[in-house]
């Protein structure tokens, strides 16, 4: 009897944990509550997109910013030495547009990472008070700008940053990424806990849509600080929130939507460069040991009990593991249901979960492995 109610007791994490990290993230702000009318004096708003080898994304990404109504508004592609059509096709939108322009990055200095660059130039010419750097798999909405604006004014922020839908369309992306956004929930909580962090590491932005007011942009030093670090998204809101400066996150998903990756290929090879190189980031010195072991705990604490399931049914382990393996591995696939339900997907695909955990573990472990080396469209760096 106690070896039952000891099963139990060890179950719990696996029936709290994911709930409360849920609860957490639901406290979060959205666009919704901002106005889609521009404020009084409209600032001027620079929208820089660094695009490589996007020929797949960047008429979607381009048409959606300028469907905008926002007046001031300049959009500037940096076409960073595409090998595909990328630039052909941006430069006939733009021939269409006088708000937009295209423009080629210069030669890839040493010690930065393409996509910085590639920003940087971008903002050396921008000519509006705010700027907004966003990536070429996204898909803006007409009323995304204006209401970035409004939220960036009325929270009084330097940088504000907006986290949209990610669109999954094929297995797995729907099998792996919500595993991905999962981590990053539990470990940031709300948009609020993010805009009321009291150390940097608690802080994050996301590159794929950050707002910023220039005069913050250039005081911090722009992308020219965080050129060698593999997420600069993360790594430029902490040099914001160490100089000073009011970092904010706010939702979109009505407004912002993104398609990361289309196959396994790229989902192993994205999240690989980013999950170790700059997820290390995120951790505080105090813990930066320890990280190369604690970042497998996540998909292993998630395998272990349908691996001791499948055990304790083939006769291996006891019958008090069974139900501690019963437990653990219901209220996970509980909570799966939940995330698959409230995303929109079909509830179908948290079967799939021991599925997802074991390849996100291949990705982990590789990453681990290769540490600071990252390669990403034909470069291959070394992360700071």
């Amino acid at each position: 009897m106690i070896a039952y109610v000891g099963a139990l007791i060890a179950a719990l994490p696996w029936v709290l944990v994911p709930g409360l990290a849920i609860a957490r993230a639901r406290r979060s702000r959205t666009l919704d509550e901002e106005s889609a009318n521009p404020p009084a004096d409209a600032p001027r708003v620079s929208v820089i997109v660094p695009a490589r080898d996007e020929a797949r994304n960047i008429e979607r990404c381009m048409r959606g910013i300028l469907s905008s109504r926002y007046p001031g508004l300049e959009l500037i592609v940096v076409d960073d030495h595409s090998t595909d059509s990328t630039g052909e096709i941006a430069r006939a939108i733009a021939a269409s547009d006088a708000r937009a322009r295209v423009i080629e990055s210069p030669p890839l200095p040493d010690g930065w990472f393409g996509k910085q660059w590639a920003c940087a130039t971008g903002a050396s010419i921008a000519r509006g008070e705010l700027i907004c750097f966003t990536d070429a798999d996204t898909e803006h909405s007409s009323e995304l700008t204006t209401r970035a604006v409004n939220a960036l004014l009325r929270r009084q922020a330097d940088l504000l940053s907006v986290a949209g839908t990610q669109e999954l369309r094929g297995f797995w992306e729907r099998v792996l990424q919500p595993q991905m956004f999962f981590l990053l929930a539990m470990r940031y909580g709300s948009t609020e806990a993010i805009g009321n962090a009291k150390r940097a590491e608690d802080v994050i932005a996301n590159g794929q849509f950050m707002l910023s007011r220039r005069d913050a942009y250039d005081a911090v030093g722009g992308h020219a600080e965080v050129r060698g670090k593999v997420a600069e998204d993360l790594a430029l809101a902490q040099r914001f929130f160490r100089a000073g400066k009011r970092v904010t996150f706010v939702l979109g998903p009505q407004y912002l939507s993104t398609h990361m990756y289309a196959s396994l290929a790229e989902i192993v090879r994205g999240w690989g460069k980013n999950v170790y190189a700059g997820g290390r980031d995120a951790v505080p010195r105090e813990g930066q040991a320890f990280f190369p072991f604690a970042l497998p705990l996540a998909p292993l604490a998630a395998l272990w009990p349908v691996a001791a399931l499948v055990l304790a049914i083939a006769g291996v382990l006891s019958s008090a593991w069974m139900l501690w393996a019963s437990v653990a591995a219901a209220a996970t696939l509980f909570w799966w249901l939940v995330l698959y339900g409230y995303t929109g997907q079909s509830r179908w695909y948290a079967l799939t979960y021991p599925l997802g955990s074991l390849v996100l573990l291949y990705i982990v472990l590789g990453a681990i492995v290769r540490r600071d080396r990252v390669a990403w469209k034909g470069r291959e760096y070394r992360a700071g």
